[in-house]
């Protein structure tokens, strides 16, 4: 069994609480954007259901549920990357540095998310793209990886104060 220590639980916790955080700053800018809390999520779908996923306002199981699975997984590949490398090196970096340990957290949730951002928007093919460009501006993209970086940065903040 894994205890909540173990990089697969970290993982998951930090995945799943930076997909959730992710899904709700879209919803909601896609509310005050476009009147539908779903059409961000719908088209992120587009991916398996192709540009048709991002002309859909109305929740489905079809676009909303596939958009939201698509979201999660990417959120849990982030986290992976963020708790296998880059929070453990930060960690280390400014343990050297002791006033500012505290922020080795927020620097390695920020860096990954900003090579998300970079990865999703200018390594990727069009078709792998998150898919919220099509129905959001740009300021809500930036505050959707602000909302991956803060859910990244929170799992370990709470773990560390657990301690």
């Amino acid at each position: 069994m894994q205890t909540l220590s173990s990089p697969l639980a970290r993982t998951l916790t930090s995945g799943t609480v930076s997909g959730l955080a992710v899904t709700l700053v879209a919803a909601l800018a896609g509310r005050k954007e476009t009147g539908s809390w779903s059409a961000p999520t719908n088209a992120t779908s587009h991916i398996v259901w192709g540009e048709e996923a991002a002309r859909h306002s109305r929740p489905s199981m079809k676009y909303s549920g596939t958009g939201f699975l698509l979201n999660h997984a990417a959120s849990l590949m982030w986290a992976a990357v963020y708790e296998k490398w880059a929070e453990p090196a930060l960690r280390r970096w400014f343990a050297r540095r002791p006033a500012l340990a505290p922020l080795a957290p927020v620097v390695g949730a920020v860096a990954v998310s900003a090579g998300a951002y970079v990865t999703d928007y200018h390594l990727v093919p069009k078709r792998f793209t998150p898919g919220y460009e099509k129905r959001l501006s740009g300021r809500s993209i930036a505050l959707i990886y602000g909302a991956l970086a803060l859910g990244l940065a929170a799992s370990t903040l709470v773990r560390a104060r657990r301690r």
